[in-house]
């Protein structure tokens, strides 16, 4: 047998696995590296996060992605060129991160990486006839494992694809197995540059589990504020919004396309919510006048009203709580307007369950790997739309 295939099944046989979860959004603020320790599988998952970090990225880094991001017309060579280079770029933030918390990388049994997402192309979304959903990330596995010498889980949105999903949002199989509750009805909100949510009944019934993107989180605000204030990547602690008045005609012509009325689940990314759609709101809504401002204002209250709208119309007046996660629930203003749509909600955030809310999404990953080694399918029940019930992860061997 392959010496590394005889590795791969001695770490599934492990009563306890040593996992790295990455995770690098569309923000591109840095690659998110959780080391987790993992105990069984299934609804008897137990992980311990033992180190979390965010490797910034630097300008370079940055300025290569956005060349090729959410755009439908690129140069392939350089689309060729990074899927290889992020994958090296990634690996060297891991043996960084390693270094730095004194492990080995002997004591680590698996990556599990996203990736980097440069398209989102669901049916609903690009509408070429005869086409399924689609979605790419890049910065290659095999070049992970090469890099850190760790056998490498990737590409997992793939899989999802072609099991019926439309390769996002992936959050619900990691949520139902690491935060479900017996008697508490959940809300995991993750704001990340797209927003999206997973329900977890307090029965515990697979059944009623309920995950979709809603809209934006973050990525109108930061292309607008990446547009208006060069340098600036984000609205920090909401600086710029809280100058601002947001203009109810905006908001309003922002909330005006067939997404918002769409079935749930569905997903969606900056394919559709970027500056141009911005740009078309504003002419149809004649606010091309607004401050820079009380543009900020609209989209952050944009924002909340999607999140806000979704959950109201696909949970009605169920009792809930919700924990946050992502970037945008270090936007004061955001949750402020969430809070102030939904009176009658519990707020808190991921970390009162044991996971720190910026490390959620790696943790994810990780969880879906440990899943891929030793787990089953989870069972969401007959006919589940575009929940399909299957494990992902493609693998690359060091060797």
């Amino acid at each position: 047998m392959n010496k590394m295939l005889e590795r791969l099944f001695k770490v599934a046989d492990k009563e306890k696995r040593t996992i790295i979860g990455l995770m690098s959004g569309t923000s591109l603020d840095g690659l998110d590296i959780a080391l987790c320790e993992f105990e069984g599988n299934g609804t008897q998952t137990r992980m311990k996060l033992r180190e979390f970090v965010t490797m910034p990225y630097d300008e370079t880094f940055k300025r290569e992605v956005k060349a090729v991001f959410s755009k439908r017309e690129v140069d392939l060579e350089r689309v060729c060129l990074l899927n290889a280079y992020i994958g090296r770029f990634h690996a060297d933030l891991i043996n960084k991160s390693l270094q730095t918390w004194g492990v080995e990388s002997g004591e680590v049994d698996v990556i599990a990486s996203h990736g980097q997402t440069i398209y989102h192309a669901p049916a609903s979304l690009h509408g070429v006839a005869g086409m399924p959903d689609a979605t790419l990330q890049i910065g290659d596995g095999d070049h992970i494992a090469m890099g850190t010498g760790i056998i490498t889980l990737s590409d997992f949105r793939q899989k999802h694809v072609a099991a019926g999903g439309e390769g996002a949002p992936l959050a619900v199989y990691g949520d139902y197995l690491l935060f479900s509750e017996q008697d508490q009805n959940r809300i995991m909100l993750n704001i990340g540059g797209i927003a999206n949510f997973t329900f977890l009944p307090g029965d515990l019934d697979t059944s009623r589990i309920f995950s979709t993107d809603v809209g934006p989180g973050n990525t109108l605000m930061d292309a607008y504020v990446q547009q208006q204030f060069p340098g600036t990547y984000y609205d920090a602690d909401s600086a710029i919004a809280l100058k601002g008045t947001y203009n109810q005609a905006l908001v309003a012509s922002l909330l005006y396309h067939p997404f918002f009325e769409q079935d749930f689940p569905k997903t969606t990314g900056p394919e559709l919510f970027n500056l141009s759609y911005l740009a078309e709101a504003q002419r149809r809504s004649d606010t091309e006048h607004l401050s820079p401002e009380d543009v900020m204002a609209s989209l952050n209250r944009f924002s909340a009203v999607a999140i806000s709208g979704a959950l109201t119309r696909s949970l009605g007046d169920a009792d809930f709580e919700i924990f946050l996660s992502g970037g945008g629930m270090h936007n004061p203003l955001l949750i402020q307007n969430i809070k102030a749509l939904l009176p009658g909600a519990t707020v808190r955030d991921t970390a009162e369950l044991g996971v720190s809310p910026d490390a959620k999404e790696a943790v994810l990953f990780a969880t879906l790997a440990n899943e891929c080694l030793v787990g089953e399918p989870i069972q969401f029940g007959p006919g589940k739309r575009r929940v399909p019930s299957v494990l992902m992860g493609k693998i690359s061997l060091p060797e």
